[in-house]
């Protein structure tokens, strides 16, 4: 199998959080993605060992924040160059929160998803979690 392959499919650049027990949490994904239209679903792929997968699991809800072009390479380290565990991925950076109390950034973002969990499958090293949209 030519696994340079795989380089050549395209992906968006997305910052996935969330909010459990007052902390919040974040991380850079590239595998956010419609799944159904009616109800809308999102399914995200993350990495076991994140800590933005222990905050999703605890809350059961996860905002999808679309990074623009312009998005620095400051921000892209801030969410995925730190593991949450060592730093506060919100600090110094400007952010709402959803109706059920999860955050995105709002600088350098084209559009969010606010979603309920709804299923989560184990991957092995990840963890597919699929969401109902509740707000955009």
């Amino acid at each position: 199998m030519d696994l340079q392959s795989f380089f050549k499919m395209s992906y968006g650049l997305y910052v996935v959080s969330s909010k459990a027990d007052g902390k919040l949490g974040g991380c850079i994904v590239n595998t956010l993605s419609q799944v159904t239209a009616e109800p809308v679903r999102l399914s995200v792929a993350i990495n076991k060992e994140n800590y933005t997968t222990e905050l999703i699991r605890k809350s059961g809800c996860f905002t999808g924040a679309v990074l623009g072009k312009d998005a620095p390479l400051s921000l892209i380290g801030q969410f995925g160059f730190h593991s949450g565990r060592e730093i506060a991925k919100f600090d110094n950076i400007s952010y709402k929160e959803d109706a059920q109390g999860c955050p995105y950034p709002t600088d350098h973002m084209v559009a969010y998803y606010s979603c309920k969990v709804e299923q989560e499958v184990d991957l092995g090293t990840h963890v597919l979690f699929v969401g109902q949209a509740l707000e955009a």
